[in-house]
């Protein structure tokens, strides 16, 4: 059987967190396996048994199919089709591509398609070029894959996309912790502070699921829904399921978020009281007592206005303090909660703590954050402590 027939596509939804409905379908090649069941058509596009030629057109034809059965739809949802960034360079006239002229053919409003850009070298300059016609027609375009490889950071910064799609074995890597959870949460940062949407893909567990919604994912798209199928669903047919989800989330969240509340405002009173001991001489040993343990206080000293450590730093260890004079004269102006300080004081907040984002320290390795707070015009203390027990 010639191999445009056995191939077809499959479409799987794509669900918004916020209302529980399907905001749009990623068309899939799918084709038959000797038992007749439904198997993904990847292994024909990655063997590299058949010539880029043969498969770009039976990619096509897999597209134009996969068009056709969405043309047919009334409902608002947007239809994603992958398109990889590799086979733009077999385009031969860039005022003619084929996706934009299968669209016209069958009277697609533009608006309703995303063009996912897949991971695969190209000329990106050539790449920038028709992603351009693609937003001047009026589509939208999504990376896919975000994360698969360091080239599409070049990639994203080319072309700015509308959607990032975080890669799936990242994700369900970072699910479970670790290294990767982090790079995941500074990926969806970094989208959200180019203004895109976040899709996480491969979502099976509600447990990923919950790791979606911590790192600001606004969609999901995954078997704990639907896996790709000849038919379009029901808009609303996830809703409860989101909805059961979302609860279970806040379930989950709630106290532990209660509780870091209830501890950070305890270590800013523990801060605040640190500072009026601080306006006059103070004894070390008088400070053991205190809960500076309970709440991973590692270390606090003092700066002047200019940023220059003014103090050694008082280490608290084992129940006891000690006292480092290395770091003296060294000059901590360039970190962001140092100036968040001064800006503070200058607005009339100087009783106001500041707290820097998460950050290991260079010495010990320990994950760490740095709270700063006025003493007086010319002083600011700084405490340093753990973020294990956050």
């Amino acid at each position: 059987m010639d191999t445009n027939q056995k191939l077809f596509p499959c479409f799987q939804p794509i669900i918004s967190v916020v209302n529980g409905r399907i905001v749009g379908y990623e068309a899939l090649a799918r084709q038959l396996d000797n038992k007749q069941n439904i198997v993904s058509a990847g292994t024909l596009f990655s063997k590299g048994e058949m010539a880029t030629e043969q498969l770009l057109e039976i990619d096509r034809r897999v597209r134009w199919l996969a068009l056709q059965q969405f043309s047919a739809k009334q409902a608002q949802y947007y239809l994603a089709l992958n398109i990889s960034a590799a086979w733009i360079d077999y385009v031969m006239d860039i005022k003619k591509l084929p996706t934009l002229e299968m669209l016209q053919r069958l009277r697609i409003e533009r608006s309703r398609v995303i063009i996912e850009i897949s991971e695969a070298d190209a000329d990106i300059d050539k790449l920038k070029e028709v992603v351009t016609i693609y937003r001047r027609n009026g589509l939208t375009v999504a990376v896919d894959d975000f994360g698969a490889g360091f080239s599409q950071l070049e990639r994203v910064m080319a072309i700015s996309p509308d959607v990032i799609k975080i890669d799936m074995r990242l994700f369900k890597q970072a699910a479970k912790g670790g290294i990767a959870k982090e790079v995941v949460q500074l990926l969806t940062r970094f989208g959200n502070r180019l203004g895109t949407q976040i899709v996480c893909v491969g979502v099976e567990t509600d447990d990923e699921f919950m790791f979606g919604l911590n790192c600001g994912a606004q969609f999901m798209q995954g078997f704990l829904f639907a896996g790709a199928e000849k038919e379009f669903k029901r808009v609303g047919q996830f809703e409860q399921h989101i909805i059961t989800l979302r609860k279970k989330f806040l379930k989950r969240r709630l106290p532990a978020d209660q509780r870091k509340i209830e501890r950070d405002n305890a270590v800013h009173e523990l801060v605040h009281k640190l500072k009026d001991v601080l306006q006059d001489d103070f004894n070390l040993n008088a400070l053991v007592t205190w809960d500076f343990e309970r709440y991973g206080v590692l270390r606090f000293y003092l700066c002047n206005s200019e940023g220059d450590q003014i103090s050694p730093d008082f280490n608290f260890s084992g129940g006891k303090w000690t006292n480092d004079p290395k770091h003296i004269g060294f000059n901590w102006s360039c970190r962001p909660y140092f100036y968040q300080i001064l800006a503070l004081e200058k607005c009339g907040h100087s009783d106001q703590v500041v707290t820097s984002e998460r950050y290991k320290d260079f010495e010990t390795g320990q994950l760490c954050r740095t709270l700063s707070l006025s003493l007086d015009s010319e002083r600011i203390l700084m405490v340093d402590i753990l973020v294990d027990w956050e």
